[in-house]
């Protein structure tokens, strides 16, 4: 019994049904938004979330079941544990203080997408794997708001107090700089007030150093950690592959066949060295020095 629902939890179609299930979810999620269709389709809505939410159950148990004996062998992996917390929180009360979250926990449904799809998990994956590189370039990229805030405000904050005209202010600003939202705007409202070799100098390093430099570390740091989660994830797949090779007789005999060539090449080796050096012979720390 536990080999079959083994056998069907591992399933393609299996599989494939829950990622259906998990659309739907979030289709149903999204419909309950609207006051209109809750007013005329509103039984028959909550009866659809009813329905996903026993299918997520269904498919837990399922997969808890698949292990046999060892039920909690399903929190072991976790995305396992992702899926279990989303539908726990699915099942909270209704009404009182749950409410808000019960309404939260309906659309963040749709994240399960995120376990059920290898591809999805690939790119999560990667993103955690650079965050601790990430935090040093975000160090530097701190450093560099903060030195050209302080500039900023002592170039610019007296002709346009509205966007320099306090260290607040300058930040947002230079965050409205680096994404390059209109920041021509902004460069030529300098230029009539202060010298234009200054303005040029202030916005152009700072875009460089900004946009062109820090933010492409940060996609760089994410293509390697891909790369690494791509590494990870073959070499995971061929262990399973050869976990779950089926052991035949017809595997057994090449396995043996292929130790008794190893066990014939050895014994030819050791011939060999017997006829070159019948008598070997190994000193020991017992032996005298020979005489001079």
């Amino acid at each position: 019994m536990t080999r079959l629902i083994a056998q069907l939890v591992a399933s393609k179609a299996f599989h494939h049904s829950i990622v259906v299930v998990i659309v739907a979810a979030g289709v149903v999620a999204g419909l309950e938004t609207s006051p209109a269709l809750m007013a005329r389709h509103g039984p028959l809505l909550l009866g659809l979330d009813k329905a996903i939410l026993g299918v997520f159950i269904v498919e837990a148990l399922l997969k808890m079941a698949a292990h046999g004996r060892r039920p909690w062998r399903y929190f072991a992996n976790g995305w396992n544990v992702f899926d279990f917390v989303i539908v726990a929180l699915c099942l909270l009360p209704v009404g009182g203080p749950f409410a808000a979250v019960l309404r939260l926990t309906r659309a963040l449904r749709l994240l399960r997408l995120i376990s059920a799809l290898p591809k999805l998990q690939l790119l999560v994956g990667a993103l955690l794997k650079s965050l601790s590189a990430m935090g040093y370039v975000s160090l530097l990229l701190a450093l560099l708001f903060y030195i050209y805030a302080v500039a900023g405000v002592q170039l610019f904050g007296r002709t346009d107090p509205a966007h320099f005209g306090s260290l607040g202010a300058t930040l947002l600003t230079l965050f409205r700089i680096v994404t390059l939202d209109n920041w021509g705007d902004l460069y030529f409202a300098q230029v009539a007030h202060v010298p234009t070799v200054k303005v040029a100098l202030y916005f152009g390093t700072f875009i460089v150093f900004g946009t062109m430099i820090i933010l492409n570390l940060f996609i760089g740091i994410i293509m390697n950690s891909m790369a690494e989660m791509h590494a990870e994830i073959a070499e995971r797949d061929r262990a399973q592959q050869d976990a779950n090779a089926p052991t035949t007789l017809d595997n057994e005999l090449i396995s043996l066949e292929r130790d008794l060539k190893e066990l014939q090449l050895r014994i030819t080796s050791l011939r060999r060295r017997s006829k070159t050096d019948p008598h070997p012979s190994t000193p020991t720390e017992g032996d005298a020095a020979p005489a001079r």
